[in-house]
């Protein structure tokens, strides 16, 4: 079991790569700097529910670091992983609650994820004056975590049939 578990998250973290590369060439262009679908964080929400916390945060990291070095650079690499983070620690907290679904719980990431991207670039930059794209980063970080949370549930439940992970 723990072999397939060890295979699966692998299998897993190739599949976020390869769809962080997939959204890194959609032309996406909102006028928002940084705001994304976030394709990636669907693996990360099948994840999560499938293999567990502690994988799902592995998978989150690793995803994170092979993006950063592969396409960005590092202050890409560090707004990256402050929203990765932010979002991974509400994402876990609200699951434990139990008060939210599967999309609950990807739109708090989603929301959350933005959230800690602007708060780092606020302290990077020295400048308060960011806070402003906050209300617009929440709107699409909701939609998006609407569309990845319905989809990694459907996700979910047949890989969670197929595989019996957890």
């Amino acid at each position: 079991m723990k072999t397939r578990r060890i295979a699966f998250l692998g299998l897993l973290i190739a599949l976020a790569f390869v769809l962080s590369y997939v959204e890194f060439l959609l032309p996406l262009s909102i006028g928002i700097p940084g705001a994304k679908i976030g394709l990636a964080n669907l693996v990360v929400m099948v994840a999560l529910y499938t293999i567990g916390n502690k994988n799902a945060f592995l998978l989150s990291l690793v995803r994170v670091i092979l993006v950063g070095l592969t396409f960005g650079n590092l202050a890409m690499m560090i707004y990256s992983m402050a929203g990765a983070m932010l979002s991974f620690l509400v994402m876990i907290i609200a699951k434990r609650t139990k008060l939210f679904s599967i999309t609950g719980v990807s739109v708090l990431g989603g929301v959350f994820h933005n959230v800690g991207q602007i708060l780092v670039a606020m302290f990077v930059l020295d400048t308060a004056s960011l806070i402003y794209y906050l209300p617009f980063l929440i709107v699409i970080g909701t939609i998006s975590g609407i569309v990845i949370g319905i989809i990694s549930g459907m996700i979910t439940a047949r890989v969670g049939r197929l595989f019996d992970i957890k």
